[in-house]
């Protein structure tokens, strides 16, 4: 059954007025957008042989987390997540702004935190050799593990940690569930500010794509792109996603309240819809129901594209490139090719680059040798994005110029 969008038409009209980007093309808006321009591509194919990485472009941490005890007690992922947040606060000129900031919503999408390895390997080790006392297992991670770096685990404390960093006051609440947590966070948002529940948000996710433990996981189910590097539209000969750091971050407001601190709109959100199809038992029902919910976007017919978080794991990937294949006038752009997939980021992200496509007047150029991705010569005045999950999930969000 699909998630309803819940904001609904003539409700009040939500922008985006703040976006905030730490990924593997740098950090900030200008350095992912002239990385985009030139069609730069950051990946590593040794450190984690065969498995293929997008890194993270080095960031000041002092920059935006100034407290080293802030930062040491915090595992990448949270790092990278805070420091993005960060960076939408400023885009969004309420940094430091204390009366909104203790009113201000916060939605987050994140996994379950990172494990210690050598902790996790001494633990298996001594296990192996046997003759273990009774208790041993938890005895161990008490002393090995310090409380910050347990504590460290839980999703929810990359908002707690956003939350003592810019002293955000307001409500919480995060989102898991791999690629769907980056959608239910969005639509939950858009659906506050639209009710008039809510004023403000900051919205977004970050992932730490450098994690061995990670890798492993997604190899059990034969999901990692190995050995080699391709664009996303190119895998059908050794399919998979290729995991990356990024940390994305959106400020979103109703109109009036963006009007009244003359904020100025990168572009309006206007629905966010997602849904859960029976794909095991169901062939060709991620392809149903991607129509379906495109059926439930208010489309114009006018200057549009496509920006979508194709993974390229199979069979996913073909199923999302025939629907998206019915759309031949929106020329498509997949934000795997250029960042790497970052699971929870990865429908934030695609949201903040239509907001900056819209408000640069261009969608950014293909970087697809197969030609799947088209030029778009003129103006985007509505971007798609569509987000479709490695293994479950499907949502998608329209992204408006404001008229």
């Amino acid at each position: 059954m699909s998630k309803p969008p819940l904001a609904k038409s003539g409700q009040t009209e939500v922008w985006i007025t703040g976006i905030g980007l730490a990924t593997s093309l740098g950090e900030g808006l200008e350095a992912n957008w002239n990385a985009l321009e030139q069609r730069q591509i950051n990946v590593d194919e040794t450190s984690f042989a065969p498995y293929i990485v997008h890194p993270l472009k080095p960031i000041s941490l002092d920059s935006q987390i100034p407290k080293k005890g802030d930062q040491r007690q915090m595992e990448a992922w949270q790092r990278i997540g805070t420091y993005a947040a960060g960076l939408a606060l400023d885009s969004a000129g309420i940094k430091g702004n204390r009366d909104i900031l203790s009113r201000i919503d916060m939605v987050v999408a994140a996994g379950g935190g990172e494990r210690d390895l050598q902790v996790d390997s001494e633990v298996l080790s001594a296990e192996a050799s046997g003759n273990n006392p009774p208790g041993f297992l938890n005895d161990r991670l008490m002393s090995g593990l310090r409380p910050t770096l347990f504590l460290a685990q839980l999703s929810n404390l990359l908002a707690g940690n956003i939350a003592i960093v810019y002293g955000l006051c307001g409500t919480s609440r995060t989102f898991m569930g791999e690629e769907a947590s980056g959608a239910d966070a969005a639509r939950i948002a858009l659906a506050r500010i639209a009710s008039g529940e809510s004023d403000i948000a900051l919205v977004g996710g970050s992932h730490n794509g450098g994690r061995k433990d990670l890798l492993v996981q997604y190899e059990f189910g034969d999901f990692n792109l190995k050995h080699h590097f391709a664009p996303v539209w190119a895998r059908a000969d050794h399919p998979g996603f290729a995991l990356a750091s990024a940390g994305v971050f959106l400020v979103l407001e109703s109109r009036s309240h963006a009007e009244a601190r003359g904020a100025r709109p990168f572009a309006r959100l206007s629905t966010v819809v997602a849904d859960l199809a029976r794909r095991r038992s169901q062939p060709g029902a991620l392809t149903a129901t991607l129509d379906q919910l495109w059926s439930r976007l208010p489309l114009s017919g006018g200057k549009g594209a496509i920006i979508t978080g194709a993974t390229g794991a199979e069979p996913a990937t073909a199923e999302e490139r025939e629907f998206l294949a019915r759309h031949p006038d929106f020329p498509i752009r997949a934000t795997g090719t250029s960042f790497g997939h970052t699971i929870e980021a990865q429908f934030p992200l695609g949201i903040a680059l239509a907001a900056l496509s819209i408000s640069r007047g261009a969608l950014f150029p293909p970087n697809d040798p197969t030609g799947f991705e088209t030029e778009m010569s003129h103006s985007p005045t509505q971007i798609v994005v569509v987000g479709a999950g490695h293994w479950r999930s499907e949502g998608m969000a329209l992204v408006e110029a404001i008229s």
